[in-house]
């Protein structure tokens, strides 16, 4: 980039004006750019609060509907589902997880059912649905691959069938992209998109995320051997590739604010469309920032979304997803 020299160039002169500053603004954030998590429970009118995540609640598949309608008159393109699978359903075999009346299933079908014009996201990973609270299936204490494959094959299935739009493999297992993209295929399923949780970081950034699933007092150990080591980039991007050429249409970056040099590697490596999670954490700090009144939350609500697309997000999972909608409407 040539410049001349102060006095000649002074960079302030574009800064002087909000006009001005909205002309030569390099990155701008959509409803577009957003995809809202939310959380399913059993009942009929069930709201539960989630105390780990202010603002947060857990809804009965009714109000899901209701949720959905709400993101759709928002202009936001995507919900993503995360069931609360009541404890007496987990077992060591995951078997709830391919279930077709499972919360999940229920949820994209009420959905469907009420012509929601919206993408149904889904998720796919075994933790809601394990009594040991992990992502695969554990034999004598280790997380075995090729079995936990087949059952993610079996859950990707059954929401495909359902009707989801978009499947988000997040256990961070090997050759699951593949196997799930065959399945679909051979399923007829073709039109069914993956949004591979391809960069997961084994972070500490997830706990009320695992408040929210209840999760949290069920896991027995770490996520250590499937999540990928958050000091590794060149892992993190090996990972990326190898998801892309096994037939993922998207891929994901987790958690978010903290991993944008991954996010950035990711776009500029592959030219994929990226996406991140602004995880739990995340979205916790800034809210319990916000509530002390240390900052202006609604401002840095913006600014760290705007930090996504800066870094080459094409989009972004975050709790925010509505009250950034309102506020871009606003």
């Amino acid at each position: 980039m040539i410049r001349a020299p102060y006095p000649t160039a002074r960079f302030r002169r574009t800064r002087s004006s909000a006009p001005l500053r909205a002309l030569v603004r390099e990155h701008e954030l959509s409803v577009n750019d957003l995809i809202w998590p939310v959380f399913v429970c059993e009942g009929r009118n069930e709201r539960q609060a989630v105390a780990s995540m202010p603002g947060v609640e857990r809804r009965s598949v009714d109000l899901i509907v209701a949720v959905a309608r709400e993101a759709a008159e928002l202009g936001i393109p995507a919900i993503c589902l995360f069931p609360n699978t009541d404890a007496s359903l987990k077992t060591e075999a995951c078997e709830e997880a391919w279930n077709p009346d499972n919360l999940t299933n229920r949820a994209i079908r009420a959905i469907r059912d009420a012509g929601v014009e919206i993408a149904v996201m889904t998720d796919i990973a075994l933790d809601p649905y394990n009594a040991l609270g992990h992502d695969g299936i554990v034999r004598d204490g280790r997380i075995v691959n090729d079995e936990t494959v087949e059952a993610l094959v079996r859950m990707a299935l059954a929401q495909a069938r359902a009707g989801a739009d978009i499947l988000g493999p997040s256990d961070m297992m090997d050759g699951r992209i593949g196997a799930i993209r065959a399945a679909l295929e051979a399923d007829g399923h073709q039109d069914v998109a993956i949004m591979s949780y391809a960069a997961k970081f084994a972070s500490a950034f997830y706990g009320p995320f695992r408040d929210a699933v209840g999760a949290s007092g069920a896991l027995k150990g770490d996520k250590k051997t499937y999540q990928i080591d958050p000091a590794n980039r060149n892992e993190a991007l090996a990972c990326v590739g190898r998801d892309l050429s096994e037939g993922a249409d998207m891929v994901m970056v987790k958690p978010g604010l903290p991993y944008l040099d991954i996010a950035r590697a990711v776009k500029d490596c592959f030219g994929a469309p990226t996406y991140a999670y602004q995880v739990s954490g995340e979205y916790a700090m800034i809210e319990a920032a916000a509530a002390n009144g240390w900052i202006d939350g609604e401002r840095v609500m913006i600014e760290s979304l705007v930090a996504f697309r800066r870094a080459g997000c094409d989009g972004v999972l975050t709790y925010f997803a509505p009250r950034v909608a309102r506020a871009l409407a606003g």
